[in-house]
């Protein structure tokens, strides 16, 4: 299944109902007077976060949306029924923007956040409400107002508690499949994930927490080259920053890539740069110790706290689980 993570949508909400124009017809009632009622409210159109959706997918297939205009009023003043509201559900950490200026209308940014996206038009008023003390039998009444339409541009920032960073054939994706249920794509040639990949990783006895693989980024990510702004933007919601790091690289290429990668994270967003992160050192089942201790000594002293793994081995997985966990707690002090 695809994954959409930015779309452009239109809103209509309804138009309200005329006002009725009626007068009252009783037995031994000669004069009754008017007696029309008010149109009926047009339905809104509302926009509310759902955590139960992980991407935009539904706008490919539909990008219109209408509420119900409302009924006319009737006779003895009765009013016209209120038009049905229209509620779109998008996932929790869209971004919703007006299509002319991009400016942010709302940060959906937790389950239940809504938006009023369209106000439905008034109800038109009935004659009763035009009847003075020169004009008993008015025959005039009001149309209905229309309701508003606006089209709206949406995009997703995923929502995690901690982001898998690094550069193409890291091993992000195989780790994401020994830590959770998620099943990406995973192959034994050169490529990249072309889409973010969610997975729910388990512990014993603490909340779980969900994790996200964010595709591979290059060096000019922060300028839009490779896949860019497009998914940079995915990592400004997490909390945790894994750099995934192929330690199988030869000679000083692990500790550069992780270099390029702090560069362009730095260059996207300072905020960014300082979030908690951690070291990975993945595929170490390629290594001899002796390099492998090199290799972690030279991330030490930079300052990095570094773990070691083989995805594919399934090595050090529960150390890395464990510490995820710990640092989870932390955060929450």
């Amino acid at each position: 299944m695809a994954f959409v993570d930015e779309a452009k949508f239109f809103v209509k909400a309804g138009d309200g109902g005329n006002g009725c124009v009626s007068f009252r017809r009783e037995k031994y009632v000669p004069k009754g007077g008017p007696d029309g009622g008010d149109g009926g409210r047009g339905g809104s159109v509302f926009i509310e976060a759902s955590s139960d959706l992980t991407s935009l997918l539904d706008f490919k297939y539909r990008s219109h949306f209408k509420a119900d205009n409302g009924k006319s009023g009737l006779g003895r003043r009765k009013h016209g029924r209120k038009g049905g509201d229209q509620t779109i559900l998008v996932p929790v950490g869209s971004l919703l923007k007006d299509v002319e200026t991009g400016e942010v209308l709302i940060d959906l940014d937790h389950d239940g956040a809504r938006f009023l996206g369209a106000q439905g038009g008034d109800g038109g008023r009935g004659n009763v409400h035009f009847a003075t003390a020169q004009n008993r039998a008015p025959r005039q009444s009001s149309k209905g107002k229309p309701g508003d339409e606006v089209w709206f541009r949406i995009e997703l920032k995923l929502v995690a508690d901690i982001g898998f960073v690094g550069m193409p054939n890291a091993g992000k994706s195989t780790l994401l499949s020994r830590l959770s249920a998620a099943n990406p794509k995973i192959a034994s040639y050169p490529f990249t994930t072309l889409d973010p990949q969610l997975g729910i990783l388990q512990f014993d006895f603490r909340e779980p927490c969900v994790l996200a693989d964010i595709p591979g980024l290059i060096e000019g990510a922060h300028e839009g080259s490779g896949l860019g702004h497009k998914f940079l933007r995915h990592i400004e919601r997490t909390r945790i920053l894994l750099h995934v790091i192929d330690a199988s690289a030869p000679g000083d290429q692990p500790f550069d890539n992780f270099r390029i990668l702090e560069n362009e994270l730095q260059q996207y967003s300072e905020e960014l740069a300082d979030r908690r992160h951690l070291i990975l050192l993945n595929k170490i089942d390629l290594l001899s110790a002796e390099d492998l201790t090199g290799l972690v000594e030279k991330f030490t002293d930079a300052g990095c706290e570094t773990l070691t793994a083989s995805a594919l081995a399934g090595q050090g997985l529960v150390e890395l689980r464990d510490r995820l966990a710990e640092i989870l707690d932390e955060m929450k002090i």
